[in-house]
């Protein structure tokens, strides 16, 4: 049970699941959020204006396509790949030229738009998949779930699509709780949810799944990282663009000199694909089947400095974990524009500069007659005007005799006429300036990179009963660290076996006792399914046999040394193999082992 569909005895739903309680240990034991990074827990709903202004509203789409006739949806992108990679597998004499245009239709197909997919589906003759039925022209569908928030229905929400959106909004307050000063980083692990067109393959493509999320605040001038260093001479697979484009394989690279060449954009960038590395092979993900991959130009939002992607290798191909993208200052600026509020932090000019600004100094008793009830919000919306939008202002003012302000969190447009307000121009001198600072984001998408990790640590191995199963976790991730158990069933055994049970419970070590008596063979086969790295085996008053899961070596350990000894191990703080420099190997451990198993 580490993860099973939802809802199943009613037939569950596609692209939902649930994690059973080793699943649950694994998906809670890791995302650590280091660098001082500052956490928030924000709603699962999010109001429309939010999202608008992200562009989610009107651009979080996947194209799709409808069989003509019984009305079944495609993501359309999807059944061009799988027809083109299909055919590639079952025709090893397929012309070269044939070949070489399936590939690069392969390798580009994420560039395509609706017009250029729809193009590609009829030239190549593809048709809906389980009926053979025509299929539609490509067309958009959004995939936000919309609900009404509030018994009224009249504000309208969604299901937030990414934990992001939520940080931003709250630029200002993080920056004051950091002390007003950059570069900072706010992290954020929740649920978010994707309508998505056609879920498949496990854990990888579901409606709701769980984000892990940092969202790190930099000065566009200095994009340079404190602890770039620490990271600088990691060693891993890149796959920049240039290799991509000439269908070359992907490259080792020192990070340190991809980030000098600017293959890599900037330091920051750089330090967190190379924590992002570091991360996922801790947690059990195998080197040589992770790497990452630069966005294509044409992959990337128009505002985007540098995106790459880590990829995992699995049985289903090379799937996107963890996004990692410099947004530049997107995101705070279009937030800013929607909501009137200045998301925006200041620096120290070398020197001090004069400057002419222009303040809006409203007429209350005008704007107290005209707007009543509402007077309120158009004066603090009139006195928190940017000297751009004050100098728009007063020309539309000179202009026409009257101009819009338009409230964003009140989603109210008020008209405002002559009379109602004046303009002061200001002259001052100033020794910081204001500036909206850019974002550079690691996105964790944890149910994808569980699902590689259960993959890269199963393994298999002979036993008497046959083939058994062993997940080969790390024990830093593993769901359950220790079990507990005597050699035979003894009071006085079972009565120590608890005891070390309660202790390591109260080291925040995570165990299962078993006390059923069945062989010791069997039980260890029975922990090793699960994962369990190590095995304390109560064998006398005074010491007990501690196993390794992988090497099944064992060792003796003094009763009141095993306690330390577990929690070290399972913190990484000390390796099976140092151990056994110091402890004594229990005596023809392996041979018994695998004969009772």
């Amino acid at each position: 049970m580490f993860f099973t569909n939802s809802f199943g005895i009613y037939g569950g739903v596609a692209g939902l699941f649930d994690y059973g309680p080793p699943g649950c240990a694994v998906k809670a034991n890791h995302f650590v959020v280091n660098d001082d990074l500052l956490e928030v827990d924000c709603p699962c709903l999010t109001p429309e204006a939010v999202l608008r202004a992200s562009g989610h509203v009107e651009k979080f789409t996947d194209l799709m396509v409808r069989d003509v006739k019984e009305g079944h949806c495609f993501r359309a992108d999807h059944v061009l790949k799988d027809f083109l990679k299909d055919a590639l597998e079952k025709d090893p004499r397929m012309p070269a030229a044939k070949r070489d245009d399936y590939t690069r239709t392969l390798a580009s197909l994420d560039d395509f738009s609706a017009e250029e997919l729809g193009a590609k589906i009829k030239e190549y003759g593809i048709r809906a998949p389980d009926t053979k039925n025509d299929l539609s022209d490509p067309f958009p569908f959004n995939l936000m779930f919309g609900t009404p928030i509030g018994p009224t229905g009249l504000l309208q929400g969604y299901l937030r699509p990414e934990t992001a959106q939520g940080i931003f909004v709250n630029f200002n307050e993080l920056l004051y709780y950091n002390g007003g000063k950059l570069p900072f980083g706010a992290a954020q692990i929740g649920q978010a949810f994707r309508n998505e067109i056609a879920p498949r393959q496990g854990l990888l493509r579901v409606r709701e799944f769980t984000l892990a999320e940092i969202e790190f605040f930099v000065d566009p001038a200095d994009k340079s990282h404190p602890k770039f260093a620490s990271v600088a001479d990691l060693e891993f697979f890149l796959y920049p663009r240039a290799e991509q484009m000439s269908l070359k394989d992907p490259v080792k690279v020192r990070l340190g000199h991809a980030v000098a060449q600017k293959v890599i954009n900037n330091e920051t960038l750089g330090y967190y694909i190379g924590r992002t590395y570091l991360f996922l092979t801790a947690l059990g993900i195998n080197k040589n089947r992770l790497r990452f991959r630069q966005h294509l130009a044409n992959e990337m939002a128009h505002y985007a400095a540098d995106c790459w992607d880590a990829e995992i290798e699995c049985s289903y191909g090379w799937i996107e974990c963890v996004g990692l993208a410099d947004r530049s200052a997107y995101d705070l600026k279009a937030h800013s524009t929607a909501s009137k509020s200045n998301l925006v932090a200041s620096r120290d000019l070398p020197e001090p500069v004069v400057v002419e600004e222009f303040a809006a100094v409203p007429n209350r008793k005008e704007i107290g007659v005209a707007f009543k009830a509402n007077q309120k919000l158009v004066l603090e919306a009139l006195q928190e005007l940017n000297n751009e939008e004050a100098l728009e202002m007063q020309k539309k003012l000179e202009s026409d005799g009257e101009a819009p302000l338009h409230i964003c969190n009140a989603d109210k447009t008020f008209t405002i006429k002559k009379g109602m307000v004046t303009f002061n121009k200001q002259v001052t001198k100033k020794s910081k300036e204001k500036f909206t600072p850019s974002v550079i984001e690691p996105s964790f998408g944890i149910g994808r990179i569980i699902y590689c990790l259960f993959e890269h640590c199963f393994d298999t191995r002979g036993g008497v009963d046959g083939q058994l199963n062993v997940f080969r976790f790390p024990a830093l991730v593993a769901p359950v660290k220790c079990t507990v158990f005597p050699l035979v069933q003894n009071p006085k055994l079972d009565e120590i076996a608890r005891a070390i049970s309660a202790k390591l419970r109260e080291a925040g070590i995570a165990n299962k006792i078993d006390t059923t008596g069945r062989s010791i063979g069997r039980r260890y086969a029975r922990t090793d399914e699960i994962g369990v790295p190590f095995a304390i085996t109560v064998d006398s008053e005074d010491g007990v046999t501690v196993r390794d899961r992988d090497s099944k070596d064992q060792i003796r350990v003094p009763l009141e040394e095993v306690v330390d000894l577990i929690a070290d191990m399972s913190a990484g703080k000390r390796s099976w193999k140092e151990v056994q420099g110091v402890y004594p190997a229990h005596v023809a451990a392996k041979a018994s082992d695998e004969s009772d198993e």
